[in-house]
């Protein structure tokens, strides 16, 4: 193994090592400068495999009384606790409206440390009144791809927006948003815009982004438009978000009650033990039937699944069924994917290629199909995602996040790890690739 082979393949296996080590650290791993990294352990376990709490949630003044809530008004609140779940990863949950009794029923997973005894913040924040501002956005952190507000009062509240209508551009179809302002917003807004001409300004729902569009010229007479909604339904659901504005109330919890996790109390071990039982004889076939690239292939489907697991926990996402579902497909796709890529390295050995060049050629040849299967699948996992509600979403989340790390450990960890192993002598005998016939002697 020559000196940069050595380097990119030690360098491969530590990240692995390291990767691993944090996926499975039990309390998190402190870094300074970046703060805690949840493990595996930390990943919230949807209400299938945990339990969790249904709560009935009743409106509340300001002063904690009854508030009469309109039905529109409880159709907003239902969309709040929405984007308020969708912003802490909950996809899980089941939010409905009792326009009969003004009341909201939300059900959602437990949070870790939480006990249907002592709620805690699983369901704190979702009561709370909502408010709408329109905001300057810091376009240094934009740079970055984050998309944050600047500090200080923002430009406008909802209060100042008198409408907010969906419409539709005669001249290409494109959905938007149109906006009217009151004569306090009309001036706030005629000279932020003034000064921010091709720059963003963004509507916040408390610190969540609904949108942020770019502005063009300087508004002054108080009517604008929201240009480049990708749909109908984001069109109209943002109009209906800025129209009402803020929740004009809060929610209390009047009522809560436990829901049982539907396969048990021991459902995790069972699944944790299912798929390390599954990963190793995954890893047995690999390496009967590919040996040295099978070998190779385990570590970097090892690499695959701890990575996975990071970003579930990472992200706060919530882990369902359907979620390991889509975990352990996307796994598979990452042993399919390896098994046509070795295939091909086979086949170009069988027709005397040197050990390197059926490497290459294997790879090159193989890219289109793993590309266009994953490709397919993408497509699949977005429609999902888009459509989607709960559950689906868990499923499709997983399913998104494994197809793509399946480019980086199947195509790119394991070339550099079987091109790294390839100069060595000892790895040049082709019964370690699964093809009959002596060592190769030209590399």
């Amino acid at each position: 193994m020559r000196g940069k082979d050595a380097v990119k393949f030690f360098t491969v296996i530590a990240v692995i090592a390291i990767l691993t080590y944090l996926a499975f650290a039990p309390n998190g791993t402190e870094i300074p400068g970046i703060g805690t990294i949840p493990s595996a352990y930390d990943i919230r376990q949807a209400a299938d495999l945990k339990g969790g709490i249904d709560a009935v949630l009743a409106p509340k003044d300001k002063d904690g009384k009854a508030y009469a809530a309109k039905n529109d008004e409880l159709n907003q609140a239902k969309s709040v606790i929405e984007h308020r779940l969708d912003a802490k990863g909950v996809m899980d949950r089941v939010v409905t409206v009792d326009q009969v009794k003004k009341r909201i029923t939300v059900q959602i997973p437990l949070k870790k440390g939480t006990t249907i005894e002592d709620p805690g913040s699983t369901i704190d924040d979702l009561g709370k009144m909502a408010l709408l501002t329109f905001r300057e956005i810091d376009e240094t952190k934009s740079a970055t791809g984050q998309i944050a507000p600047v500090s200080g009062d923002p430009i406008l509240e909802g209060k100042n927006v008198k409408s907010a209508k969906y419409q539709q551009d005669p001249q290409d179809g494109s959905h938007d948003v149109a906006l009217k302002l009151d004569g306090e917003g009309t001036k706030k807004f005629a000279e932020a815009t003034a000064r921010l001409i091709n720059k963003r300004i963004g509507v916040f729902m408390d610190d969540m982004l609904l949108s942020a569009p770019n502005v063009k010229v300087a508004i002054t007479d108080g009517e604008c438009v929201i240009e480049g909604q990708d749909s109908l339904e984001e069109a109209v659901r943002l109009a209906q978000d800025i129209q009402s504005g803020a929740m004009p109330f809060k929610l209390e919890a009047e009522s809560t009650s436990s829901i049982s996790p539907i396969l048990g109390s021991n459902a995790l071990s069972v699944g944790i033990t299912s798929g390390i039982v599954a990963f190793i004889l995954v890893c047995l076939f690999m390496l009967i039937f590919y040996r040295l690239p099978g070998t190779l292939a385990c570590i970097a489907l090892l690499g695959h699944t701890v990575i996975q697991l990071l970003f579930i926990s990472w992200f706060n996402l919530t882990m369902s069924l359907p979620g390991i579902a889509g975990l352990i497909l996307s796994i598979g796709m990452g042993v399919d994917a390896n098994v046509i890529i070795f295939e091909r390295v086979k086949e170009e050995l069988r027709n005397g290629k040197t050990l390197r060049s059926a490497i290459d050629v294997g790879f090159k040849r193989a890219f289109s199909a793993v590309l266009d299967s994953n490709i397919t699948t993408l497509i699949s996992a977005f429609v999902l995602l888009y459509f989607g509600t709960g559950p689906i979403k868990s499923f499709a989340y997983t399913l998104i996040v494994g197809v793509i790390l399946n480019f980086l450990t199947a195509v790119t960890a394991s070339r550099i790890m079987l091109k790294s192993v390839a100069g060595l002598n000892i790895a040049k005998h082709r019964w370690l690739y699964g093809v009959k016939g002596v060592k190769e002697q030209n590399g």
